[in-house]
């Protein structure tokens, strides 16, 4: 009495999502000149271009998943401020996917006095993670795309060494004593 019959798909089926510790390996390579894209400190109004402040010099960028979560608020941000070698770095910049607010807030909690030298910019958009290929789908646990734990050493406004972390979240290659101590060493 009832013939089924097949409607048209309106639209095509969404691509699977990747899971929280899937990643495909990071495009950024050594060489890569930082992207010229605009970060927030402290408040939105305040925009910073890392390029600009490394274009000469040395460097380090660190990225992280999120702003006071536990492995970044913990140990990774704490290993950096707390390492006796971080005083040869040159500029170092913590990159998270956060509001300027929100890294204002998490760098008066970590380094109070500010006596570290480290400068905490926002990346509210992903514009700046993107542009270096390090962005990983983290909704199952922190809401959204994120960035991946790294930290990259700049000379000149280039990448010298990219020290990320294979599984996005994971704190064994980009953590302090590894980076700091490689640093030591040349």
């Amino acid at each position: 009495m009832f013939a089924a019959r097949r409607l048209p798909r309106a639209l095509p089926l969404a691509a699977p999502r990747r899971l929280f510790h899937a990643s495909s390996p990071a495009f950024v390579q050594i060489g890569d000149k930082v992207p010229d894209v605009e970060l927030h400190e402290g408040s939105p109004g305040n925009k910073v271009k890392i390029a600009d402040q490394l274009k000469s010099g040395k460097g380090l960028i660190i990225g992280v998943p999120a702003a006071f979560s536990p492995a970044c608020s913990e140990s990774h941000i704490p290993g950096y401020i707390n390492a006796k070698e971080l005083k040869d770095a040159g500029r170092v910049f913590v990159v998270s996917v956060n509001d300027a607010f929100v890294m204002k807030a998490w760098a008066k909690s970590l380094d109070p006095t500010g006596s570290s030298g480290i400068r905490f910019l926002a990346d509210p958009d992903l514009r700046f993670t993107k542009a270096l290929d390090l962005s990983f789908d983290g909704a199952a646990i922190f809401g959204g795309d994120r960035s991946k734990r790294y930290a990259l050493v700049i000379e000149d406004g280039a990448v010298k060494d990219a020290h990320v972390e294979a599984d996005n979240t994971g704190l064994k290659v980009s953590k302090a004593d590894n980076v700091l101590g490689k640093l030591a060493k040349q």
